[in-house]
Formats: C-alpha cells, structure tokens, sequence
C-alpha cells in the first residue's frame, strides 16, 4: 500500500467525520472565540496597544483548545467504534498512522490560532509582526498540543473523560506559561513550573514576534519546542504500542 494514499485517507476521513462533532465545536471552536471576542470587547477600543498584547495569548490558548480537542474527539469515537481496529491491522507501520491522526488536529488548531489575528485586523494595524516567527510558534505549540492531546486520549474511552482529563492540564497553562499575566509576576514556587510547559516557550515566540516582549532568545524557545516534540511523541508511539487501542 501507498503510505502517502494511506496518510491522506485518514487524514481526509478525520476531517470529514471529526471537524464538526459537538464536543469539537464547543471546547475546539466556540471557547476560543468566544474568549477572544471578550477580551477584544474588554480593551479600550482606542488603545491599540492592549489588544496587540493579548494577541500571544489568544493565539496559544486557541491552539492548545483546538488542537486538544480535535484528538479527544477522534481518538475516543475511533475506540469507542472500534474502527480503530482495522487501522492498526493495516499494511501501514504505527509511526505513519500516528502522523496521519495528529495532521489534521494540527491543521485545525493552525486554522483556529489565527482567528484572534483575523479579528483584530479590523480594529488595529497589525504592521511590524514577525510572521515567520509567528507561523513557527503555532506551528511547533500546534504539534506539541497535539501530542498531549494524543496522550490524554489514548488512555480515554470516551470523549467526556477525555476533554476532563485535558482541563486538567489546559487550565492551569493558561495561568503558568506567561498567556495573560508575565511569569515573573507569579509566585516564586510556581515559576518552575511554568518553564515545565511546552505553552511557555510557544508563548514567548509569538510575544517577541507581535510585541518584541519575548523573555528568551527565540531559537531558545523553538529548541525547546522541538525537545517537547520528540519525547512527546515516542511517549505517544510507546503508549500506542502498550494500550493498542483495543
């Protein structure tokens, strides 16, 4: 079998049967929006500045809902239907099926990440971003999203112990990797903590990108990122093996 034929089917299969399920929309795509159109609406709409600074945070929380999300749905529907069965006895090795499953969660959460930029383009000049440095933090928080996402799933059978399970760990990255309230205005204890979580590193890219506030030299953060890539995703490929998803 083609392995290129076979990624693009399950890949084309999740976005098809995954995108728009219930549980998807209303953690993938309705929290992230409705999270940005609160803050949007809550900065004074004459200072540009304040909604500029909370473009970094918008962007990663949207990547880490929407990319998390995505895994809790098809992961949990695909065991629970045991259509993941058929998946693992075909032809194709275990590192191309994991590829194929996570590729369209990454592309959601990407897709999903921009929507706070698209928003605030109507309302402000968005003239001296970095893009580039931008595109590579949601990329690289994109992928590492999902690999949590993937792990939290895998040892989930059904999608309301999965999206549980992910609120565990969303929430508290919302307040310890420096999104809304600086790192260094937490307590001392939780600090390093925060330097634990992929989400800090992906944050502080795309707040040097946007605001050239970033607390650590970028090839810095992205370094990291691509560490929490490898070890997250051989922990997936193991746990895979271990649980085979039966």
């Amino acid at each position: 079998m083609n392995v290129w034929i076979a990624f693009w089917n399950i890949l084309k299969k999740d976005i098809r049967n995954y995108y728009l399920k219930p549980p998807n929309i209303s953690w993938g795509i309705i929290f992230p929006l409705s999270w940005t159109l609160m803050q949007f609406i809550r900065a004074p709409s004459t200072q540009a500045i304040d909604i500029k600074s909370l473009l970094p945070g918008l962007m990663a929380m949207s990547v880490l809902f929407g990319t998390t999300s995505m895994l809790a749905v098809t992961i949990t529907f695909e065991r629970r239907g045991r259509s993941f069965d058929r998946l693992l006895s075909a032809p194709i090795s275990l590192t191309t099926l994991v590829l194929a499953k996570i590729s369209g969660a990454i592309l959601f959460g990407m897709i999903i990440s921009f929507s706070p930029v698209l928003f605030a383009a109507f309302i402000i000049d968005l003239s001296g971003i970095n893009w580039g440095i931008v595109i590579a933090g949601v990329l690289l928080m994109a992928i590492t999203s999902t690999l949590l996402g993937l792990a939290i799933a895998v040892s989930s059978r059904e999608v309301f112990e999965a999206q549980t399970y992910s609120n565990f760990f969303r929430f508290p990255m919302l307040f310890l990797s420096g999104l809304f309230l600086p790192i260094a205005k937490l307590p001392v204890f939780l600090r390093p903590i925060s330097y634990c979580l992929p989400l800090t590193y992906g944050a502080d890219m795309l707040n040097g990108a946007i605001n050239q506030t970033g607390v650590m030299n970028v090839w810095l953060d992205a370094l990291v990122l691509i560490g929490f890539v490898v070890i997250l995703f051989y922990f997936c490929h193991w746990n895979i093996k271990r649980k085979w998803i039966l």
